[in-house]
């Protein structure tokens, strides 16, 4: 059987860049189908009927749903390529638990930080910042959340980088000025070719999330 690989994609969001980057760093040739979400695709009604949402990877017919899942699927089945996830158990299980955070503190935080307005932006933002705190005192003084190499939690929090001029413009932060060792990071991330190629500009994801909140009527 052909070993045919599909992508059901959409440029600006995180969760689709975190399969790019993993399809890049694995060396796998791939068909980006890019969704248009106010109009889904029948095949994305098919391959996702539970949530109906991207990213889906498509492999030799069959889908697998959800970023980190796809991510993890990705490694296993590829596994011939150097891993994405740690070969120490310990180191495996840690590596999970930060992209778990990861996915359950920055989007929907982030999304009430630019989707709200009065007290419940104020309190996104600080929520926020504890989490980019929490989040760079775990990077500390190494090169990678892996330590001297991308790996995992790299991947499940460098998309959000594409996010960071929004979140100071719309936040009024300074993510330079509080964050410097995670502003470091995600520019050496961006050094890597699987990452720069893959990622969102951070004016373009800016302008995708103006036309949101006009959709959303918010000022």
């Amino acid at each position: 059987m052909a070993n045919e690989v599909v992508l059901l994609d959409l440029k600006a969001s995180p969760f689709a860049a975190r399969v790019r980057i993993a399809l890049e760093e694995k060396g796998i040739e791939y068909k980006s189908k890019v969704e248009d979400l106010s109009n889904k695709s029948s095949t994305l009604l098919k391959m996702n009927p539970v949530h109906q949402q991207i990213p889906v990877l498509i492999h030799n017919g069959r889908p697998i749903c959800e970023s980190m899942i796809i991510v993890q699927y990705i490694d296993e089945v590829w596994s011939h390529k150097p891993s994405l996830l740690p070969s120490d158990p310990y180191r495996r299980a840690h590596a999970r638990f930060w992209a778990d955070y990861i996915d359950k503190k920055i989007y929907p935080i982030g999304r009430n930080l630019w989707a709200s307005k009065g007290e419940l932006k104020e309190s996104s933002k600080k929520d926020l910042i504890q989490c980019f705190k929490i989040l760079e005192e775990e990077l500390g003084d190494k090169l990678y959340f892996g330590d001297e190499s991308f790996g995992y939690i790299d991947l499940a929090l460098i998309p959000f980088y594409s996010f960071f001029y929004t979140f100071e413009t719309l936040g009024n932060l300074c993510m330079a000025a509080e964050f410097p060792k995670l502003v470091e990071w995600g520019e050496r991330c961006l050094r890597k070719e699987s990452v720069s190629k893959s990622l969102c500009d951070q004016k373009e994801v800016y302008e995708v999330v103006l036309q949101i909140k006009q959709k959303l009527g918010i000022e």
